[in-house]
């Protein structure tokens, strides 16, 4: 939300707490003014929830990154997924400049020198490393998927300690992914957690499978939301049995929710899906 009111924030929070082991907040998605992912971190620190901060490339360059960072951990932040960042054309500020000083690939790098070396992009040594664990995401299905592995191997190679995947709907095809990621044996490498965004209408899943890039929804999927008396029953039940497949899958170490405004499904999916009640670490 655009809202500087923590309540609005907190009550979305409140909803999911308990059942994950940590909670993306994202960094003006859709290209749109939204509190600032780093806000939102502190927000989810005071209620004892452990945050994810988003960091886009499309807005900072790399002294707001850098600063940001030391901001973070000053604070007890511990998670940064480091993101592109969706295009201004797709947002509500299209006049405003695109930074894109640092790639992903080099902010992955960034934040890795900074922690285990305790040093700045230019070189300059600071006082302590920042203790962040890094993220970076995937996209199984947006181009050939030997060129998407390659990626994933050159952003692991750069540091990334976890990774975040686009939503998987098609499991053969995502099977086949992990099939390159083990052969590289990328999988021993980082923690690779899978992307599932609940459908909850037949107007969701066709906007996902038309306007977002990397998602492949399967025909028998679309007609099983296209016919449902109860789409938003139809929807947790997709989600179970794709959980239910991909926790199969060697090589994978979590599921990734990601409710997108419907955070009711969240308990529902968790609890039926055996993820809860989370391992005490």
């Amino acid at each position: 939300s655009a809202s500087p009111n923590p309540e609005y924030f907190l009550e979305k929070a409140e909803k999911v707490k308990g059942y994950g082991d940590a909670y993306n907040v994202t960094d003006n998605q859709r290209a749109m003014v939204r509190l600032s992912s780093f806000a939102s971190a502190v927000l989810c620190l005071r209620e004892g929830i452990e945050p994810i901060m988003q960091m886009v490339c499309r807005d900072k360059n790399r002294i707001a990154m850098q600063s940001e960072i030391l901001g973070a951990s000053a604070v007890g932040v511990r998670n940064v997924l480091c993101l592109m960042g969706d295009p201004m054309s797709s947002g509500d500020h299209k006049d405003a400049k695109e930074v894109y000083d640092l790639d992903p690939m080099h902010q992955i790098r960034m934040i890795k020198e900074m922690r285990d070396s305790g040093r700045l992009l230019n070189g300059l040594k600071i006082p302590e490393g920042p203790k962040i664990y890094i993220g970076a995401v995937a996209n199984p299905f947006a181009e050939e998927m030997e060129t998407q592995v390659e990626k994933l191997g050159k952003k692991v190679d750069a540091g990334a300690d976890f990774i975040q995947t686009q939503a998987i709907y098609d499991i053969e095809g995502f099977e086949h992914w992990m099939d390159l990621v083990r052969e590289r044996d990328l999988h021993k490498r980082c923690h690779i957690l899978c992307g599932i965004i609940p459908i909850k209408s037949s107007k969701t899943a066709d906007f996902l499978s038309k306007n977002v890039a990397g998602i492949k929804i399967p025909e028998g999927i679309l007609d099983r939301v296209q016919d449902a008396k109860n789409p938003e029953e139809t929807g947790i039940e997709i989600s179970l049995e794709l959980i239910g497949r991909l926790k199969r899958i060697k090589g994978i170490k979590g599921i990734h929710l990601m409710p997108v405004g419907w955070e009711n499904a969240v308990p529902m999916i968790a609890e039926k899906a055996d993820l809860v009640p989370r391992p005490e670490f």
